[in-house]
């Protein structure tokens, strides 16, 4: 029988999963446990009231980021193919 996970090995493993950008699947693949204890866990971790306010603040500046980082891709790929049509209508 496999030893139990620690407290501290779940945390980081929900954190993992939320901020990581991987999907759960993969998140609890690497980590060799089974994708509805990965799932249980989050859920476990969202109805838990005395999550420390710093990491929920910590998990909304990564999406805010995540958001942001996804709208300077777009923008530079619209750039990018400007670059290439107005350089094609110059020759």
């Amino acid at each position: 029988m496999a030893p139990r996970p620690t407290p501290e090995f779940r945390a980081e493993a929900v954190r993992l999963a939320l901020t990581s950008g991987l999907s759960r699947r993969q998140v609890s693949a690497d980590l060799g446990i089974g994708f509805s204890t990965l799932s249980r866990w989050i859920q476990q971790d969202r109805r838990n009231p005395e999550k420390p306010a710093a990491q929920s603040d910590l998990e909304r500046e990564v999406a805010r980021l995540r958001k942001e980082n996804r709208l300077l891709r777009e923008e530079r790929d619209i750039l990018k193919k400007a670059t290439v049509f107005f350089a094609q209508r110059s020759k």
